[in-house]
């Protein structure tokens, strides 16, 4: 039986997906108020905060376990070098909340992706993470729910958020890929 190449690749890319989607932790609670206790607003908050603490601990680790050597590599010409996808991260991390919630980011972030060194990296990113994770657990839900122009829309405070999170989903993902390509296994895949 003649195979084409063609009948190949989605083997390969199912492979890349399937990795990239065992990277998710289930979710951990609702989303919608359970008790009655607290704010709608405030449990996607909370919400928020227990996704992007599992998403942001994915990034450190392997932040952590990549080589040195490797935070110049990119699976292509013009594609993003290992380090640039760490610190486009923590760009976007003190970006959205400077520019989308008028929370002052603590560093100027507009040239954070030319950053290559790794202890420079994993220190801005964890950084970028702190300062997201105390800047949303102070949101009140006036915050949460006042509206904010996001890529050309008014939306809600906690719409940011969640737009933060999907972002940095996408990047754990091209990251595992990227680390995989490498051999090297996610720590929390061992």
């Amino acid at each position: 039986m003649k195979r084409s190449a063609v009948a190949t690749i989605p083997l390969s890319l199912c492979l890349m997906l399937a990795t990239a989607a065992s990277a998710q932790a289930p979710p951990e609670a609702p989303l919608a108020p359970s008790n009655g206790a607290a704010s709608f607003g405030t449990e996607l908050r909370d919400e928020f905060l227990g996704h992007f603490e599992r998403s942001s601990y994915k990034i450190s680790e392997l932040a952590r376990v990549m080589p040195e050597d490797l935070y110049t590599w990119a699976p292509g010409e013009g594609l993003m070098e290992v380090a640039e996808v760490y610190m486009h991260l923590a760009r976007y991390n003190f970006m959205y909340l400077d520019e989308n919630l008028g929370i002052a980011s603590p560093i100027p972030y507009a040239d954070l992706e030319s950053i290559r060194d790794k202890e420079r990296v994993r220190e801005i990113f964890a950084r970028s993470v702190d300062h997201v994770n105390a800047s949303a657990a102070a949101m009140t839900e006036a915050a949460l729910d006042a509206e904010t122009r996001l890529y050309g829309r008014e939306v809600p405070g906690w719409a940011v958020l969640f737009q933060l999170l999907s972002h940095m989903n996408e990047h754990v993902g091209q990251s595992v890929a990227y680390a995989r390509m490498n051999d090297v296994a996610p720590p929390w895949s061992r």
